[in-house]
This record gives structure tokens, C-alpha cells and sequence, in this order.
């Protein structure tokens, strides 16, 4: 092997020349304690390249005929080896370097008095130090002296963190091999500017520094601590065979597998190798395991990097880590693996999105392979392949909570053949308490390309020629769908792919384009895959359904199906801006989290929005455990300000608490209808809905936009369903074209049903003829409270003093608010009716109803009270007239299906009028129908005052979620 001078090697490296001749021998390394290690440690990237096997053994000071040791089965030990995988996240600072070195020590230590462990620790770069690394190649073609910046940040960062960690002693012989290495990568970086490009070999070689730099830390502070460790280069040990055209990084979160397969019988002999030579130099064959100096060797393994079998340096490209800790666990034939993160183990959506995931106690190989390559960013999707034929667990654990046990993987799934066997297939839900998924994951970035009209070459010959085009451009195809008619074709591809996956379909079909015997083929991006995996999914019917209907219902559009012939997955292509909420709507409908509604109040500080979120408060605890519901307030609005929850996770404060956050949070902002629409628009969560306390014609013009972006709207308020009749049909057009809820029971009775009972009639094939009632509860009252002792203006004060009366008082006493409870009735029974064209007797004269009063709400109060008695001794005469005749004074509507007639007016009614009885907070509303000809059904009970105007709301809000809820399945 010859030998090239520094420069001349770096230029080779450089431009790609990564020939075996380009490098030179790297024998395998004694202990690092040693001056002979210091000495041979060979930190160029030029110098990764490793001896042969058979000149391995002498490499490393052991002597000639020594019988060897089984790695697999440490001297002395009654334990397997355990490995441990430690990401970027989990080495971000100094301290938590410590935390890793203390639970390795721990974890060597063994469990339940079995003795120590033989550990290996499998270490990523630093948290950002690969993206730093990338950076400096990216840069160093525009700017060099950026790129040369932004090494010395990454080495100088690396070596203060080291110097926290360890003694002089232990770090100045490292720090020296990172200086090293800077100079190196350097040479590496400014050679590139000789041939204007970056191999993306390079890029591998460059980014691979940051794993050696982590593992050598981590080795110095495992040395401070007095045990026995030492550190692995994995490309001296690890050496793989990539596909063609896998060179590179691969994208980062990429769900391709990168196509690297380890060369087993060779990395198996190295590792033996290192285990007879620096293993045996480290002492670590003569350890006791037994007895009261019992120890076990802690061994620190570079993850992401290895060698080819050319000799090139390479990586197991983005995340491969894991694929390093469980590579490493089949040599050394470990008991077990562990992955450390910083979650409770692998959970059933990303938490990130759907923050009621949870972590999933088991999964079989297969299962946690389909949910890796669909993007769950917990595994590495090939970390599974070499575990699964020696069978070897691995644990998913947070190294936050090492107490948690976390998810553990092992066992495989049934085949398709012993599936079957079983028998018939059963519904998922006749099952209780089975669910038939594990989990719910997403791949981002994703394109679609598609092959349309190819029906005349020949179905079998598209297929074929599209996947082969596809191929030669080393394009990852995630999903295939194929028309029946197979003349068209539809791949899902990575977004960065694309382009080229179009550029190669032009290419393949371009005498056919230019007959024009193709339609034509066309590439989509900005979306998303979201995919549901459970081996529970074989043989259970609905699973599909449940999961197409939960998407529907979320107003999620779904542009291609796919399911996988394991019948473990079922995948759905969807714009990239639905993906958290098609993975909230699939996560709530299998009843992995509960049914939570996002809601806005509008008027959160009036009387009814008040109470009603003191209720939301007062019962959250008990809708989340009884009926698994559970009410976000999301956004809180009084008439001039605002407040919005962060990630759809609900407001910080409840009840009360969120009126003092718009009178005086510092979140609070400028109340703005349209900025609450786009929020509620882009709200991730499947089930969003308003609630308007209001009685403000602004916010009744959003109802429209609301309904049409896929928002519930629950309406107290009646500008709308009593409003223009235009307007109306508009809002309930709208409903009906995005198959979302317009509640405004509340509107009319409050918490009483009086509206579900007039729908459940006519649904039921009934005719209403015709409907009469009190729906006034200050009227009510006062009418009720008149006597010779409180004149009409003292009841109706004590009306307003309880909380029965409209905030717009004068709309009681005029009859507008019963006249547009009239029209609410009316349209229901199909009179197209507004409200000029309801008879009203306005009980106050027309001075005051042109009268203008002040805004003050309290002036204003003040201001009619007083005004009204002059009503005072006209209302007293008719209750004496009243009282005379036998009769009592009621504010009585009338609404005559047959004439289209309705009116509401003061009356004087018998004692065989349903309201001559009505109490004073009482509403009443008596149904004449065909089936209730003899005797007229009531709908009679107490409807005056806030908290049972909040509790008609509330009920709106619950037969809401409900039904979403039941729409699923």
C-alpha cells in the first residue's frame, strides 16, 4: 500500500479518488491510557481506513499464539453484553455528558444482584454538531473563511466541553488529536475549491467527526470516574456495502433506509480482533465479575460512522445510530439493546402533535420497522433488522426518567398464513378493549408524482418501465398506487426527489409523450403521509373505515390510499398542513386520547360566557373520566381584546381565570375577528368550534366563514337564526356543504329542549299546526311578581337584579327578543319568516323606544328603569282586569303553521291555558300537532338567568361532541 503526502491524499479525498491506494493502514489501537496508542492514533479521515483481518491481530502489541478470546462471551461473566445508544439530544451539555457516563456505571453495574454487565455505549455527535459540520462543507465553496469559522466553533465547543468534563492529564493528549482533526478536515474543505464541488463522500467523511469527537468525551469522563472503558472508532471495526447511488448524508428525518448492509463475517472478525488486542491491553479479559471487586468493561462505540469494503470512509446516513447500537449488539450477542431518548419510550403519535400520546408499553420487530420507515423519529428504521434472527430486545427508555420502564421491542408478528387460520373476520370494536393499532405516524415532505392515460402501452409494460426509470435515477419510492384500468400510476417520492422522479418518467416515456399515447404526468408536492400500524389490524374488520371516517369528519382531504400487503398499515397521502390534525382526528378515533373539542368563546367576559367557562372548569375532571371528553378553550374574546392558547393545548388559566388574562395578561391581544377566523382555520385540531355569547352583528357575518373552513359554530346568540332570512340560508348552506354542526338550541329556552323536540317531532313524520308559549324569562317574572305592592317597573328591576333580562333590556320590553325567538321557531317548521314580519306589542311607548341611552350599561340601566314607570299604572289597571276576569297577564307568542301568522303579545289567559300556571323563571312551549291534537306537548321548565343559559350552551357543546364522536366509527 503506498503512501501519499498530506496534501496529495486530501486532494484525492477531495475529488473522490477514495481507491484503496489513497490511504494509508490504520492499525487497530491499544489501550488510549498508553503512550503507544497516543502514538498511533491517526486522527486524518485519509487514515480510517483499517488493516486486513489477518494483520489485525499483530497490530496491536498482542502476541503471536495467543488463544483468543469470544467477545460474545466475556471470560468470567455470567452476563450478555448490554448496549446502549445515546442520541445527540441526550449529549448536548457538559452535565448531561455526566448523566450518561453515571448511568452506564450504573447500568455495568448490573440489576438484582446478578453480577456486573459487559456494556458498550454507542454514542451520536454532540447535539448540532453534525449540522455544524455540514455547514462547513456547505459553505466552503462561497466562503471559505465561513466554513473556516464555523469549524473552529465546532471544535473549540467540543474541546470546552471536554475540559469540563476531565483532568490535563486525560485531555490534552485528546484535545491535541481534535486540533488534529480540525487541521485535517481544513486541508479537506479548501481542496474542494480546486474542483468546485462537493463529493458527497466528503460530506460523509466531514460529518462523521462529530461521533469521534463524542465518544472520545464521553471515554474521558468514564476514565475520571475509575473504571474500565475505552473507546471504538466504528470505522476501524463496522464494514458495509451501500446500494449504488446511496452516497450521502440522505436527507435529514428521511424515511428512506439508507440501503447500507453490514459485512458481517468481517466486522465480526475485526471485532474479534479488537477484543484480543485492545480489549487484552485493557485488562479487560482478566476482569472479575464476581466478588467484591467485580467489574465489568464500559466500552464507547462511535455510532453513525463505518468503512466500506473499499476502504472508504462512509456512515449509516441520517439517525443511523441506531442501526450502529443494534449492529454491535448482534457481534457482541447482546441480551439486550437500549435506546435512550428524551420520551418515555416509542409513543402512539408524535407528542409533539398530538400531545395526548402516550408511550406504547410493547411492539413486535415488524410492527416498530413499519412505524420507523413511516417517520416515527424515535427508531432508525433498519435499528431492527439485526436484533430480529438472534431475537435480542430492545428497550426504548428516557434518560431523563431511567426509572420509566419504557417500550420494549421484540417477537414477531403472525404471518399473513397464520393469521388467516384463525378463522372469520371480527369488527375491531366487538373486541372491547382491543385496539387493533400501536400507533399513528407521518412522513412530511412528500411528493406525489403521477402517470395518467397509459392504458395503450400496456398495463404490465407502464408498471414496469415507470419503476424502472424511477430506479436508474435513485429515486426512494415510499407508496405505489395503480388504476385498475393500469393506465395510471401514482408513487410518493420524498419531496427533494421529485423533480427528478419527473425528470426520469419524462425521459423513460418521451417517444410516447411525443405521440401523445400519454396524457400526461404531473408532480404535486407539499404533502404528507400519515399511516396507522398495528399487527391488530389482520383480520378486524372497520379498522379502514374507522380511520378514513375519523379523517372525513376532520374535514381532511385524502388523495391516495394505500395499504400494505402485512396488513399492518394502512397509509393515506394528505396536504402537508392537515398532518396534525389527520393525526389528532385517527389518534381520538381508536380511542388512544380522548375526544377534545378546541373552543372559542366569544364574549368570555359577558354574564353566559362567564358562567359557562366556570362550568368547562368545574367539570373537566369529570367529562374526562366518565364520557372521555375533553374542552379545550383555546381562544377567549371579550368585545375589545383576545386571548389564544399556544399548539391547540388550551388556555394556561380556566373559569374565572381567563377573564383576568383579558383584562390584564400580558398575552393578551387587540380583539380581531379575522386574525380568530385564520387561527381557527389553521387550528390542528379535528373538532374546532366557536361559541358565540355575543349579540354583535360583526361576529354573525363570520358564521358563513366559520362553517365553510370546517369549524362548529354554537350559537346563544340569534342575529342569525333570526336574522335576514338571506343570511340564513347562506349559514345553513354552508353547514351543510362542509358536513359541520350549527347549534343555537341555547337560543331559544335555554338549557330546555325546546328546538331538539321540534326536529325529533318533524323527523319523526309529524305536523306541527301550530306552536304557543312564554320564551321571555324578565317578563315572566315581573308579570308574575305584579301586584297592588310592586308596581310593573319595581318587578321588572328585580328581573334585571337576578339576571334574567336581556344585556339590551329595551328588547324585552319592546318584544323583540320573544319576536326573534318566533322567527327561530318559524323557520324550523319551514316558514320563511323575518322579523318585520312578526306582530309585536312593544309594551313601552314609542318616545322610549327612539330614546337614546347612554353606553354605560349601569347608566343606561338606571336611566330605563326609571323611564318605564310611566308604564306602572297602565300595567296595574290590566292586572286588575285581569285578576277580575279569572285570568293572569302572560307575554304570550303565537305561531300558526296553517297561515304562516305570528304574533306575541301581552295576554290575559284562562286557568286551561298551560301558562296560566307558569312560575316566575319559567319558560313554557306548547307543541299542536297531528299526533298531539287532544292535549298539546309541553316543553315547560326554568329558562331565566345566566347559568342556565351557560348550561344550554354547555349541552349544545356535549351533543356535539357526541355525535363527532359517533360519526367516526
Amino acid at each position: 500500500m503506498r503512501l501519499l503526502a498530506p496534501t496529495l491524499a486530501l486532494a484525492a479525498l477531495a475529488a473522490g479518488g477514495f481507491g484503496v491506494e489513497a490511504f494509508t493502514a490504520a492499525p487497530l489501537r491499544a489501550s488510549s491510557s498508553s503512550p503507544a496508542f497516543a502514538a498511533r492514533h491517526l486522527t486524518s479521515t485519509m487514515k480510517a481506513t483499517v488493516a486486513p483481518p489477518e494483520d489485525a491481530l499483530n497490530a496491536g502489541g498482542a502476541p503471536e499464539n495467543v488463544n483468543e478470546e469470544c467477545i460474545r462471551s466475556p471470560r468470567g461473566s455470567a452476563n450478555d453484553w448490554e448496549v446502549h445508544k445515546f442520541g445527540g439530544a441526550s449529549l448536548a451539555t457538559a452535565e448531561l455528558y455526566r448523566t450518561v457516563g453515571d448511568l452506564l456505571i450504573r447500568e455495568a453495574a448490573g440489576r438484582n444482584d446478578a453480577g456486573p454487565i459487559p456494556t458498550m455505549a454507542v454514542v451520536s455527535a454532540r447535539g448540532g454538531m453534525t449540522d455544524l459540520l455540514v455547514k462547513v462543507v456547505d459553505t466552503a465553496l462561497q466562503n471559505f473563511d465561513e466554513a473556516t469559522s464555523a469549524l473552529t466553533d465546532a471544535v473549540e465547543s467540543q474541546i470546552a466541553l471536554l475540559k469540563e468534563l476531565a483532568p490535563p492529564e486525560i485531555t490534552d493528549v485528546i484535545e491535541e488529536r481534535f486540533r488534529q482533526d480540525e487541521r485535517d478536515i481544513l486541508s479537506v474543505v479548501q481542496s474542494l475549491r480546486m474542483i468546485n464541488t462537493v463529493p458527497a463522500v466528503t460530506m460523509e467523511v466531514v460529518t462523521g467527526f462529530g461521533e469521534i469527537w463524542s465518544a472520545q468525551t464521553l471515554h474521558a469522563y468514564l476514565q475520571t470516574r475509575g473504571v474500565p472503558c475505552e473507546w471504538i472508532d466504528a470505522r476501524e471495526i463496522l464494514i458495509v456495502k451501500s446500494d449504488a447511488g446511496n452516497a450521502g448524508l440522505g436527507e435529514k428525518g428521511s424515511a428512506a433506509t439508507g440501503g447500507v448492509v453490514p459485512l458481517y463475517a468481517e466486522t465480526a472478525t475485526r471485532m474479534a480482533n479488537w477484543w484480543n488486542t485492545v480489549g487484552r491491553d485493557n485488562g479487560f479479559l482478566d476482569l472479575e465479575y464476581d466478588g467484591p471487586d467485580a467489574k465489568s468493561p464500559i466500552v464507547v462505540v462511535t455510532g453513525f460512522v463505518a468503512t466500506s469494503a473499499d476502504g472508504v470512509p462512509t456512515t449509516l446516513k441520517r439517525s443511523g445510530s441506531d442501526y450502529s447500537a443494534t449492529v454491535f449488539a448482534k457481534l457482541t450477542g447482546a441480551g439486550r439493546v437500549t435506546m435512550w431518548k428524551n420520551t418515555d419510550g416509542v409513543y402512539t403519535a408524535d407528542p409533539r402533535r398530538v400531545p395526548e400520546a402516550f408511550s406504547i408499553a410493547s411492539l413486535k420487530y415488524d410492527e416498530a420497522i413499519e412505524l420507523a420507515y413511516f417517520g416515527a423519529q424515535v427508531l432508525h428504521p433498519s435499528a431492527m433488522v439485526p436484533c430480529i434472527d438472534d431475537e435480542i430486545p430492545v428497550y426504548v427508555r428516557n434518560i431523563f426518567n431511567p426509572a420509566f420502564e419504557g417500550t420494549v421491542i421484540r417477537g414477531r408478528s403472525p404471518t399473513l398464513e397464520e393469521v388467516n387460520a384463525k378463522g372469520k373476520a371480527k369488527n375491531w370494536r366487538s373486541k372491547r378493549g382491543e385496539i387493533p393499532i400501536k400507533g399513528i405516524t407521518s412522513v412530511d415532505k412528500i411528493s406525489l408524482v403521477t402517470l395518467e392515460g397509459a392504458s395503450v402501452i400496456g398495463g404490465a409494460n407502464v408498471a414496469e418501465r415507470f419503476m424502472g426509470a424511477l430506479a436508474d435515477a435513485g429515486v426512494n419510492v415510499l407508496i405505489i398506487t395503480q388504476a385498475s384500468s393500469e393506465s395510471s400510476i401514482t408513487v410518493a417520492v420524498p419531496e427533494n426527489e421529485g423533480e427528478r422522479a419527473l425528470a426520469a418518467i419524462n425521459d423513460g416515456f418521451e417517444l410516447e409523450f411525443a405521440r401523445s399515447t400519454i396524457n400526461s404526468v404531473s408532480c404535486n408536492g407539499g404533502m404528507s403521509i400519515v399511516a396507522i400500524v398495528g399487527e391488530g389490524m389482520a383480520m378486524n374488520s372497520g379498522v379502514s373505515a374507522t380511520f378514513m371516517s375519523s379523517l372525513a369528519r376532520a374535514n381532511v382531504n385524502i388523495r391516495l390510499i394505500a395499504q400494505g400487503s402485512s396488513e399492518r398499515q394502512v397509509a393515506v397521502v394528505v396536504d402537508g398542513n392537515d398532518t396534525s390534525r389527520a393525526l389528532r382526528a385517527a389518534h381520538m378515533a381508536f380511542t388512544l386520547s380522548e375526544t377534545a373539542a378546541s373552543v372559542a368563546v366569544l364574549g368570555a367576559t359577558g354574564q353566559i360566557g362567564s358562567s359557562l367557562l366556570s362550568q368547562l372548569s368545574d367539570q373537566k375532571e369529570n367529562l374526562a373520566k366518565e364520557i372521555g371528553v375533553e374542552m379545550r378553550v383555546n381562544i377567549a374574546a371579550s368585545s375589545s381584546s383576545m386571548v389564544m392558547g399556544k399548539d391547540g393545548c388550551g388556555l394556561d388559566a380556566e373559569g374565572d381565570a381567563i377573564g383576568a388574562l383579558l383584562d390584564d395578561g400580558d398575552d393578551s391581544l387587540e380583539f380581531d375577528l379575522d386574525h380568530l377566523t385564520e387561527t381557527m382555520a389553521a387550528d390542528v385540531n379535528p373538532l374546532r368550534v366557536v361559541i358565540d355569547c355575543t349579540n354583535s352583528e360583526a361576529a354573525a357575518d363570520y358564521y358563513e366563514r366559520w362553517l365553510a373552513s370546517g369549524v362548529h359554530v354554537i350559537s346563544p346568540s340569534r342575529k342569525v337564526a333570526a336574522g335576514p332570512f338571506e343570511r340564513y340560508q347562506r349559514v345553513e348552506e354552508a353547514q351543510r356543504d362542509s358536513q359541520v354542526n350549527w347549534q343555537f338550541e341555547s337560543s331559544v329556552g335555554s338549557a330546555l329542549p325546546i328546538l331538539t323536540t321540534l326536529r325529533d317531532l318533524m323527523e319523526t313524520g309529524d305536523h306541527v299546526k301550530a306552536i304557543r308559549g312564554s320564551v321571555s324569562g324578565s317578563l315572566a317574572y315581573a308579570l308574575s311578581n305584579l301586584s297592588e305592592d310592586t308596581p310593573f317597573s319595581e318587578a321588572f328591576r328585580q328581573a334585571v337584579d337576578k339576571n334574567y333580562a336581556e344585556t339590551a333590556l329595551l328588547e324585552d320590553l319592546t318584544g323583540l327578543d320573544v319576536a326573534r325567538k318566533v322567527v327561530i321557531l318559524a323557520r324550523q317548521v319551514g316558514l320563511n319568516v323575518n322579523i318585520e314580519d312578526v306582530e309585536v306589542e312593544s309594551l313601552v311607548p314609542d318616545s322610549l323606544k327612539g330614546k337614546e341611552y347612554s353606553s354605560d350599561w349601569n347608566v343606561m340601566k338606571d336611566e330605563l328603569l326609571e323611564d318605564i314607570k310611566v308604564l306602572d299604572a297602565d300595567m296595574a289597571e290590566r292586572a286588575r282586569a285581569a285578576e277580575s276576569d279569572g285570568t293572569r297577564l302572560r307575554y304570550k307568542f303565537t305561531i300558526d303553521k296553517e297561515t304562516g301568522r305570528c304574533q306575541c303579545k301581552l295576554e290575559a289567559v284562562g286557568n286551561t291555558d298551560p301558562l296560566y300556571r307558569l312560575k316566575s323563571n319559567e319558560n313554557l312551549v306548547a307543541f299542536e300537532t297531528e299526533r298531539y291534537s287532544t292535549s298539546p306537548l309541553i316543553v315547560k321548565g326554568a329558562a331565566a338567568g345566566p347559568d342556565l343559559a351557560a348550561a344550554g350552551i354547555f349541552a349544545d357543546l356535549l351533543r356535539l361532541t357526541r355525535t363527532y364522536s359517533a360519526l367516526q366509527t
